[in-house]
């Protein structure tokens, strides 16, 4: 359909081969952009891209959605209709039969498309939207039709053993409990805990005292049954969402299509759904284990992380210009060991692995606005020593102190925080009188600059990566993005030169005063190549 900055499609458009001149040609506006590409290109076809070249400039192409976001991080919806609706001040037309609900969306993105850009352009989001955001689509419609190999079989072993580990861990809370009852349950746990277990009560919910994973925690040193019910929760829940479920998820080929989200995190950061690989835990055994399922296509491949060190970190490092921070990294010595020697006050060779954890969790405790309470109950340790612990940072690193001082007062004064490549969030919860809602928004106006950069940097990074793969040739595929990581499946003759290709791309990407460091690890399987 016309529109008057161009051509807008939406997905169910019945879209053509002889359309193809569209993506030569016209500027495309849809409300989903990455599902309209995916749609419109042939399953068995490379997606938009012929051998090394793309055949579509994602300059020319325009999401409402992600224009939305970039606008505004915290809206409930960026569907065409409530896009619509605000701003342009008008509700969807009906659809009919001679009008229907594709063309009615349509000519919705047509209309939206130039007025989100006039508003990108005048708050200064544009760019953003131009080098980062809409090149990133198609490089995620890729990466979404790829999918990624999963080797069922090891799910399968490790449902046995999980359901084993669940059955045990339930009678061990029945025998502490002295009775039986639905552990699931919240009302039935809360019964026992706090009536027949007399424990200590914390926050109060609709149906009972709250028996959260913040209550277990303050009541595991009293008593052993929380400790249980923790890791039978955290057990149950691996179970259910990623060991059971990832099997039953699998596409018509064999393999795993996660989707990527551009318009869920309000730092900037991708997020996943169907299924959440970003919340598979990396540090628990279990976890590890069922990264492990994760494998190539072919068995003749290996897989590869490509992963940032300590990223936020290093761009506090060059946001505040601290000549003790930026001395530390550029140094190549172990950060938080350096961190540890200046707040402890002893020598680099004197610092303990205990002082060296302390250090590591206020380092980044920092950079996520923790508070001291926040900070004490990490280390489990009092108030007092842990706010000495953050002075004592502060006296180590001044210019951190001042930049984040300085940061705060901007947000206040402007209304939104910005990342050094433009990306802004606003933060409403600084003009709140509720001082607990005004501190969050302290707190986020603080990690904003880092967690935001950060996600603009990996972004950067993925369209590069994207790129030369494409441009040299390469077998390889990139099949995921997790926090700071990008996974691959590589052909084994190819190992080398992609691990240069990435390591080179992502950290040379952004220019900081510091350097970025990546760490890249090859293994049969995912969890294998950290």
């Amino acid at each position: 359909m016309a529109g008057p900055e161009g051509v807008a499609l939406v997905p169910g458009d019945g879209f053509d081969a002889t359309f193809s001149l569209l993506f030569e040609h016209a500027k495309l506006a849809a409300g989903d952009m990455k599902s309209l590409l995916q749609e419109v290109c042939p399953p068995d076809e490379a997606l938009l891209c012929n051998e090394s070249a793309l055949l579509v400039d994602p300059v020319r192409l325009f999401d409402c959605g992600i224009a939305a976001y970039l606008l505004e991080s915290n809206r409930s919806s960026y569907e065409l209709s409530s896009l619509h609706a605000d701003y342009l001040s008008a509700p969807l037309p009906a659809s009919d039969e001679n009008r229907p609900d594709a063309a009615v969306l349509a000519q919705a993105a047509a209309d939206l498309a130039p007025e989100l850009e006039r508003r990108l352009d005048s708050d200064g989001s544009l760019q953003v939207m131009q080098d980062i955001e809409m090149p990133l689509v198609p490089v995620l419609a890729r990466m979404e039709r790829a999918g990624v190999g999963l080797d069922t079989s090891v799910l399968a072993g490790l449902s046995e053993e999980t359901r084993t580990g669940i059955d045990t861990l339930r009678g061990e809370i029945y025998e502490l409990a002295g009775c039986e009852f639905i552990v699931d349950s919240p009302k039935q746990l809360s019964e026992v805990l706090f009536d027949k277990l007399g424990l200590p009560t914390g926050k109060r919910t609709k149906t009972g005292f709250s028996t959260d994973a913040s209550v277990l925690s303050s009541l595991a040193p009293i008593h052993p049954i929380a400790e249980k019910i923790v890791a039978y929760r955290e057990l149950t829940k691996l179970t259910s969402t990623y060991i059971d479920a990832l099997p039953r998820m699998l596409g018509e080929d064999g393999r795993l299509h996660t989707s990527f989200n551009q318009t869920v995190a309000a730092t900037g950061r991708l997020s996943s759904s169907n299924p959440n690989l970003q919340n598979i835990p990396v540090r628990t055994g279990f976890g590890r284990r069922i990264r492990a399922a994760f494998v190539p296509a072919d068995r003749n491949d290996v897989m590869v992380s490509a992963d940032y060190s300590q990223i936020e970190l290093r761009i506090l490092a060059h946001l505040s210009q601290d000549a003790g921070l930026v001395e530390a990294f550029t140094s190549g010595m172990d950060f938080h060991q350096a961190t540890a020697a200046r707040v402890f006050g002893v020598s680099v060779d004197e610092v303990e692995p205990g002082m060296r954890a302390k250090a590591k969790a206020v380092n980044f405790g920092i950079v996520y606005g923790q508070t001291a309470h926040g900070l004490g109950d990490s280390l489990k340790i009092g108030y007092g020593e842990a706010q000495a612990m953050i002075d004592r940072y502060y006296e180590a690193y001044p210019g951190v102190r001042r930049y984040l001082d300085d940061t705060v007062a901007a947000a206040h004064r402007d209304g939104y925080a910005i990342t050094m490549f433009g990306r802004k969030r606003r933060i409403p919860e600084l003009m709140s009188s509720n001082f607990n809602l005004r501190s969050f928004g302290e707190r986020t106006a603080m990690n904003h600059p880092m967690q935001g950069t950060a996600a603009d940097i990996m972004k950067l990074a993925m369209i590069e990566v994207d790129r030369r793969l494409l441009a040299e040739g390469f077998a390889s595929r990139m099949v995921l993005q997790v926090h700071d990581e990008l996974v691959f499946e590589v052909p084994v003759d190819e190992v080398e030169s992609l691990t240069a290709l990435a390591r080179e791309a992502m950290s040379g990407v952004a220019k900081l005063s510091v350097p970025l460091d990546v760490s890249v690890a090859t293994g049969p399987n995912w969890a294998s190549a950290k």
